[in-house]
């Protein structure tokens, strides 16, 4: 073989690798132009998809939020049938909704209109209902800023209690209570100046009775209907202080003065028998509670032996020498016997 021959044999394997080579590459373009146009179809497919997701996703988005503000609507509405306390404690998921009760001390708050009966013989039913429910409000809004538990409105008769399902200690409630009754019955002395200058003639007057003592709370009724409430003879007793109560009027039982005694002037009263309480019950009237009296302005000790209230503001300067000199002899006595 000549090498012309050798050399267009060389040339024309040459070729045919091309060709191969060129083959192969437009097997290549062909299936990376499949791929394009499936990969762009699967784009195409992918973004129908997204926006289809993402429009369902706010359709429920607004459909959750509508039933949120569904729920909060009525959650605001059950609220205000249930004391503070405990509609957040059962919406927390801290208490059960069942029929279930403890026993704990508490101080027990109960309150009444004087000659109730005798004023709605006297108003008309429109004008009583507004007197009535801006005595609740104020009273209301009293009671929740000492954190008492507002049980329910019986009639004019407000059943309130400290202790459950918050407490602070069984001291310290009795002291709140003790406070919220004075700020009550300040309030109201404000509230008859209102009404009378309205032209109510015998605007309300409340009594009011506090007792400190072991009460069942809890759920009472039905596994259909149930009521979170006290009972026991401590609420009773409270109910019967009210009861003997004077008009504008604050009677604690002997164990709720026993625990605020260094904070009140108080006048013990005749005893009075309760139903379901055995034991003598001695009652015993605040004093001097209307007066705005500043509490640094009041040095004040109740203790078994000693009994000390010194008002300031109320010693002249004759009253505060003399008061001095007696408590200089009450020194020196205390020294020589000790």
């Amino acid at each position: 073989m000549t090498d012309a021959d050798r050399s267009g044999a060389d040339t024309g394997a040459q070729v045919a690798v091309l060709q191969r080579q060129v083959r192969i590459l437009e097997k290549k373009m062909a299936r990376s132009e499949q791929n394009r146009i499936a990969l762009e179809d699967a784009k195409d497919r992918f973004d129908v998809l997204y926006q289809k997701t993402i429009s369902e996703l706010d359709e429920q988005r607004g459909l959750v939020e509508e039933k949120n503000a569904k729920l909060e609507s009525l959650s605001s509405k059950l609220s205000k049938y249930l004391a503070p306390q405990v509609y957040q404690s059962i919406f927390s998921s801290e208490q059960d909704v069942s029929l279930e009760t403890k026993r704990k001390k508490l101080t027990v708050f109960f309150s009444d209109i004087k000659d109730f009966t005798q004023i709605t013989d006297d108003l008309e039913a429109e004008d009583l209902a507004g007197l009535l429910n801006e005595y609740f409000s104020e009273m209301s809004q009293i009671a929740l800023k000492h954190g008492a538990t507002i049980d329910k409105f019986i009639g004019d008769a407000m059943l309130m209690f400290f202790g459950d399902p918050e407490t602070r200690g069984v001291a310290e409630d009795a002291k709140a209570c003790v406070r919220m009754a004075i700020a009550m019955q300040r309030r109201m002395a404000e509230l008859e100046a209102i009404w009378r200058a309205r032209g109510h003639e015998h605007p309300f007057r409340m009594r009011i009775g506090i007792n400190t003592g072991f009460c069942n709370v809890g759920n009472f009724g039905s596994a259909a209907r149930m009521d979170y409430t006290i009972i026991g003879g401590e609420v009773n007793l409270a109910a019967r202080l009210e009861n003997q109560a004077d008009p504008g009027g604050i009677l604690l039982s002997y164990e709720t003065f026993a625990l605020v005694r260094d904070m009140v002037e108080a006048e013990e009263q005749p005893s009075i028998e309760a139903k379901g309480i055995r034991r003598e019950i001695r009652p015993f009237a605040l004093r001097s509670f209307l007066d705005e009296t500043k509490p640094e302005r009041v040095i004040q000790c109740d203790r078994a032996g000693l009994t000390i209230r010194i008002d300031l503001d109320r010693l002249s300067g004759e009253h505060r020498r003399e008061a001095l000199d007696q408590l200089s002899r009450v020194i020196e006595r205390l020294r020589d016997s000790a």
